[in-house]
């Protein structure tokens, strides 16, 4: 059962924002506050799996070859990259730009990983998309999945930041149920819980928000 009044600005964010030609993102604007965020042990960084996703399928591009490859593939990856492809990207760092702005993510086998770092870390790296490695005894269709349904609560030194909970056209229950579950994990890893919140608002990409803490 989710909180009342989490519910209750979810509706009223939902119901009174705008209509928009296309489908928007519901995000949380998350400020914190008595935190030394210099300090490293003050950032937040976890991965977060939502209950009911995120309302749209990732691009997820899978640097892989063989059978792995194969099966990312049948796993739903939108790209997978060969050793072959690989060394193309390379030598062609618009092309490699064009794919890293596509994908919201990427996996690679590990034996990959020093050939991305090298050739492509000054174009995955700024952009936060250099590869999740897949350990040899992960499934890649697994992964795939899960990460389908996980965002990144990432405030790097800022005391304020942003995280996507699904979409606008989602059910406002589910929706609600995302948004409690990056609050309860916020809670677990802050330093003093629920006491380094300042405010926390749901707000459409376009549209009006409304204060959840």
């Amino acid at each position: 059962m989710v909180e009342k009044t989490i519910l209750e600005a979810v509706k009223k964010v939902v119901e009174e924002s705008p209509k928009r030609n296309f489908s928007e993102s519901v995000d949380l604007a998350i400020n914190l506050k008595n935190l030394d965020m210099n300090q490293p042990k003050n950032r937040v960084d976890e991965e977060v799996i939502l209950p009911h996703g995120l309302g749209k399928e990732l691009k997820i591009g899978v640097f892989a070859k063989g059978d792995v490859g194969l099966k990312a593939k049948a796993a739903g990856a939108a790209y997978v990259i060969s050793d072959v492809e690989l060394e193309e990207l390379a030598a062609d760092k618009n092309r490699a730009r064009v794919l890293a702005n596509e994908c919201d993510l990427f996996i690679a086998e590990t034996q990959f990983m020093p050939i991305i770092g090298k050739n492509l870390g000054i174009v995955l790296g700024p952009r936060g998309k250099m590869p999740i490695p897949l350990m040899p005894n992960k499934d890649v269709g697994e992964l795939i999945q899960s990460k389908q349904n996980a965002v990144k609560l990432r405030s790097k030194d800022r005391l304020t930041f942003h995280v996507a909970v699904g979409r606008r056209d989602m059910n406002p229950e589910d929706l609600a149920e995302n948004i409690e579950t990056i609050m309860s994990r916020l809670e677990r890893v802050l330093d003093k819980g629920k006491h380094n919140l300042r405010t926390v608002y749901v707000t459409t990409t376009m549209g009006k928000s409304e204060r959840v803490v």
